[in-house]
């Protein structure tokens, strides 16, 4: 009798763990102070999303 194989599931891979740590963005940011870069403080409550025409669609009668 031949042996049956078990069918792998159909669910997705796990992703990938997440390997950042606070002291390698300390490092991240040192070095982008350290060329040159600069951080930016931006008030609470602002949004980074820039005013332009509407694109939603209406449905209602004119």
């Amino acid at each position: 009798m031949p042996a049956m194989r078990v069918k792998a599931s159909a669910s997705k891979a796990k992703p990938a763990p997440a390997v950042e740590t606070s002291e390698s963005l300390n490092d991240q940011i040192a070095a982008f102070l350290k060329s040159g870069g600069e951080i930016q403080q931006i008030a609470k409550g602002v949004s980074g999303q820039t005013f332009a025409p509407s694109r939603q669609i209406s449905l209602g009668k004119k």
